[in-house]
């Protein structure tokens, strides 16, 4: 787990928004565009990356309403409950309300650029099985 995008240190909150939105963007495609309403239809993978943006716009709002509710500024914060369980720490950038923004901003761009290229491989799949081979 230490691996991950959001707890691999080093990392800026851009660096982990692309990061993980990217393979979010990239995978989130697929079921949508191959099992999708319209999969039979010669429009299934432009409503597959439509679908798959929509949804990253929508996660996206997801994580800025939490980060908005959980990094707000306030005089007195009290302390966050201790598990049983043992979770890699967040590093101290994105557990602030602009690193955060930063984070959510990036899962965003990140998303819908993952979507695209695997829109824009899904579509080019026979130019690109020709060069190959």
């Amino acid at each position: 787990l230490k691996n991950l995008p959001i707890y691999r240190p080093g990392l800026s909150p851009l660096s982990r928004g692309l990061e993980i939105g990217m393979a979010h963007g990239y995978f989130i495609f697929g079921p949508f565009a191959k099992l999708g309403p319209l999969r039979d239809s010669q429009t299934a993978n432009l409503a597959g990356v439509t679908a798959a943006i929509a949804l990253i716009v929508i996660a996206t709002i997801g994580l800025s309403i939490y980060g908005t509710v959980t990094f707000k500024k306030e005089l007195k914060t009290l302390p966050r409950p201790t598990f049983v369980t043992r979770v890699p720490e967040v590093p101290e950038t994105i557990q602030t309300a602009d690193g955060w923004s930063q984070f959510a901003g990036a899962f965003l761009v990140g998303g819908a650029g993952g979507a695209i290229f695997a829109y824009l491989l899904v579509n080019n799949f026979s130019m690109i099985q020709g060069m190959m081979g």
